[in-house]
């Protein structure tokens, strides 16, 4: 077992079983980039204070960029018998330099490190995000191109309700996605990481040695650098998590987002819809049955919203009651972070290659769209512009329904006779022109 950072005031080692429970290498280790970033400020600063000299500044920061590189190029193996991330890297640089590692960890705490770390991958798994809607909004777009004229049953209650463009319907789930653009958007450019708070009441480190620091290196790490600054208040930069919540809730929007597409998409590939023909990449057959073809990603991604929720739950309850300012159950923010960034990273990814793939079944839906009831609200439009009072429209053609129904014959087949016992502007010639996918859409004049 390798040396800690926080031995000294202990003359007992440490429990191996509770070693293993309390360390975090094996999932922090995703922060490597960032923690060696914090380094990096750190060690310019502690030369700006003439703490290291620059000699030692140039040894410190050429170990530590090595190792950047080693991050950023996939060579990067955490060691299991570290702590955390943190106790990782100041090995690595010890086996470099030796005996000058020992001034990295001067006069900061692991507290302002993780505060750092995670507000940077909070930043940058944002950043990937926001690209991948990018591209399924795209998807949506391909989609709605290839069926250009096509129409779509519209529904509420799950009953079918009026006719809609096919491109009405999927510019529904963009819509949904670029607000999720919108809230991302916005979170990326309000993010600022601190760095400066010790362990929670500031370093000795002078502030205008972390802004020289932070001058000469930030824009250096990344294309897309989060905003840095020196801390403004150090037990608030410690103790709060509330950006991950922020993020973590905005990833369960997505997540519920996906989860709606994907139950539409399940629901009309089924044989008693038959709207869609789902890519068979996408999909999965039966151990048993021979003839299935299962929509097994929107599945799995309706059944992910289950987790995705229940992280954001998870960080909101361990951050409840805990007091001012660092709290060990802090350590757990970061497994339900990653869950929900991973899952839903994965689930945009594939379904931006999914969407361009699926197939309009066209003539099911032409089927169902000769269902005379999804024209009743047209009906009744149509009396109103006769000038009847839509109250007393609503209900003729409710009336009129029902007869339809009880007799069982279509409404178009009903004679003037039988129709104006309705209502005396309704007239066959003209409700045959409303019972069409086309007029239907025309008659919308609010749409752009």
């Amino acid at each position: 077992m390798t040396n800690k950072l926080w031995g000294g005031r202990f003359k007992k080692k440490i429990d191996p079983q509770f070693f293993q429970f309390q360390k975090s290498i094996d999932y922090d280790y995703l922060l490597a980039e960032y923690d060696i970033y914090h380094s990096l400020i750190h060690v310019i600063a502690l030369n700006k204070s003439e703490i290291l000299t620059d000699s030692e500044c140039d040894r410190l920061l050429k170990a530590l960029c090595e190792i950047l590189k080693e991050v950023q190029t996939g060579g990067f193996k955490p060691n299991n018998s570290a702590e955390d991330i943190h106790s990782d890297i100041q090995q690595r640089v010890d086996k470099k330099i030796g005996k000058l590692s020992d001034k990295l960890h001067t006069l900061r705490s692991r507290n302002d490190q993780i505060a750092f770390d995670v507000k940077w991958f909070c930043f940058s798994s944002a950043v990937m995000v926001l690209e991948g809607l990018s591209s399924l909004i795209e998807s949506f777009s391909v989609l709605s191109d290839k069926y250009p004229k096509s129409f779509m049953v519209g529904y509420t209650h799950l009953q079918r309700a009026q006719v809609v463009t096919f491109s009405n319907y999927l510019c529904a789930y963009s819509e949904m996605f670029k607000r999720d653009c919108l809230r991302l958007d916005n979170y990326v450019k309000s993010l600022t990481a601190s760095i400066g708070s010790g362990a929670l009441a500031g370093s000795a480190i002078d502030k205008k040695c972390y802004a020289q620091a932070l001058k000469e290196l930030l824009g250096k790490f990344s294309k897309d650098s989060l905003n840095v600054g020196p801390v403004l208040n150090s037990m608030d930069n410690v103790a709060s998590r509330d950006f991950v919540v922020q993020f973590l809730s905005y990833l369960a929007i997505i997540q519920m987002n996906i989860s709606r597409f994907s139950e539409d998409a399940i629901l009309y590939s089924s044989k008693e819809f038959n709207f869609f023909d789902l890519p068979e990449e996408f999909c999965t057959g039966s151990s048993l049955m021979p003839h299935k073809k299962n929509p097994d990603f929107f599945e799995l991604a309706r059944g992910y919203s289950g987790p995705v929720y229940g992280n954001l739950v998870s960080i909101l309850t361990t951050m409840k009651a805990l007091p001012l300012t660092y709290n060990r159950d802090m350590q757990l923010d970061k497994q339900p972070l990653f869950s929900s960034f991973e899952i839903v990273r994965d689930e945009i990814a594939i379904l931006s290659r999914l969407v361009p793939g699926i197939t309009l079944k066209e003539d099911n839906i032409n089927r169902a769209l000769l269902d005379e009831m999804l024209y009743a609200t047209e009906l009744a439009e149509y009396l109103v512009s006769c000038g009847v009072a839509f109250k007393d429209a609503h209900e003729a053609i409710g009336k009129l329904i029902r007869y339809s129904q009880d007799k069982k014959i279509q409404i178009k087949d009903l004679s003037d006779e039988v129709l104006t016992k309705f209502h005396n502007k309704l007239v066959k010639k003209e409700i045959i022109k409303i019972f069409s996918p086309e007029w239907a859409v025309r008659s919308k004049k609010s749409l752009p």
